[in-house]
């Protein structure tokens, strides 16, 4: 077995191991954490195939940008956070845990990549993955990417609409009824005599 082989068996092992805790905690964040870990042994995996666009657009969309909105949903929750304050030195080991992987797998992905450019590459010529990608996406798959797309839109719409809430205390103008007011509405003209003076 080759170093690279043996390092995606550890990286599929810890990428099992952290989608089996995402499901099965019952601490929203702590999950959040190992969505995490998740996400950037996946990344580790992509770049030991040689994929480096698709390791960098999923940690920095889904590590950068979709964890971000999950603890945004987290946070509107109904979740008791005085408890989860009290005990945040819960936290640690779990967090200390997923950094610890990460890094091991930052290290092992270099050593893996310094392993493979010491070999003689048995590969065609080299192509740009990204170029490759990019042809099937916008010329071959046009038409799936474009239904994903819409799919996506239409998912941020639901969310946006489920998520809505109309605060009784929050005071809102509507600007329909403003452009219909008239002046006699607001302003009332009062005819009235004038004052004598008592001699």
């Amino acid at each position: 077995m080759t170093f690279q082989t043996a390092v995606f068996y550890l990286f599929a092992a810890i990428l099992v191991f952290a989608a089996l805790r995402v499901v099965s905690v019952r601490n929203p964040v702590h999950a959040a954490l190992w969505l995490v870990l998740s996400f950037f042994t996946a990344a580790a995996i992509w770049m030991l195939l040689g994929a480096e666009f698709l390791a960098i657009v999923l940690v920095l969309v889904y590590v950068g940008a979709v964890m971000v909105l999950f603890l945004f949903v987290i946070m509107m929750l109904d979740v008791n956070f005085d408890e989860l304050r009290r005990h945040f030195r819960s936290y640690l080991p779990v967090g200390a845990a997923v950094g610890a992987l990460v890094l091991l797998e930052m290290v092992l992905v270099i050593l893996a990549g310094a392993a493979a450019a010491g070999r003689p590459s048995t590969l065609p010529a080299p192509v740009s993955n990204t170029q490759a990608l990019g042809r099937l996406l916008y010329v071959d798959y046009v038409y799936p990417f474009e239904l994903a797309a819409v799919l996506l839109l239409v998912a941020i719409v639901a969310a946006i609409a489920l998520t809505y809430r109309k605060r009784r205390e929050t005071k809102t103008q509507d600007p329909g009824e403003q452009v219909k007011v008239r002046r006699a509405d607001r302003v009332r003209l009062v005819s009235m005599p004038s004052e004598k003076r008592e001699s």
